[in-house]
Parts: C-alpha cells; structure tokens; sequence
C-alpha cells in the first residue's frame, strides 16, 4: 500500500515537486495510514521493504546533452586557462624587494 502512495509521487501528494524526503515519507505515513512515526523508525521501515536512500540527479528538463558535450570541449578550455604559470613562482608571502 505504501508503495502504490510512493508511486504516484510527491506532487500528487501536494508537494509543489518530485523529491521524496524521509520527512514527506514519514508526514505521508501520518496523513494516509494515520500512524505516527519518527525519522529513523521510518527510514528502517522502507529499508525493510526494500528502499534505499538516493540522491537524485539535479539536471534540468530542457537540458541538451549535444550543447553541453559542445560548451566542455570549445569553451571550457578559454575559460580554465593553464594550469601552470608561466613564470616561476614564488612561495614568500611578501616581495624579495621589501626585505
């Protein structure tokens, strides 16, 4: 049964998006079966069934994979610049000069 409610996923449940939280699981469990749970028993609960925790992926909708492939290989590299100086360095933290 808590699956079914999993499935048709939090905007169904009047989360404004699609990101299960243990907090909206367990306020879920609350409003449909009517049982109080804290955040660790709940978690234990869905392990037991089988879930596990996942980050999502945050990547937008409209995003074009064929563009951003494009942007890494030509505009990234002006961007980065090199990684070493051209010059050599110099780890003091004040000028040769001024000593």
């Amino acid at each position: 049964m808590l699956e079914q409610e999993l499935a048709k996923g939090p905007v169904a449940h009047s989360w404004p998006d699609q990101t299960w939280t243990l907090a909206r699981i367990k306020t879920l469990i609350g409003r449909r079966f009517h049982k109080s749970m804290t955040l660790s028993a709940s978690a234990r609960m869905l392990h037991r069934q089988g879930f596990s925790h996942q980050v999502p992926a945050r990547r937008a909708i409209e995003r074009d994979e064929e563009a951003v492939a494009g942007w890494v290989k030509k505009t990234w590299p002006q961007v980065e610049g090199p990684w070493r100086r051209s010059t050599p360095g110099c780890a003091s933290k004040t000028k040769p000069a001024s000593r």
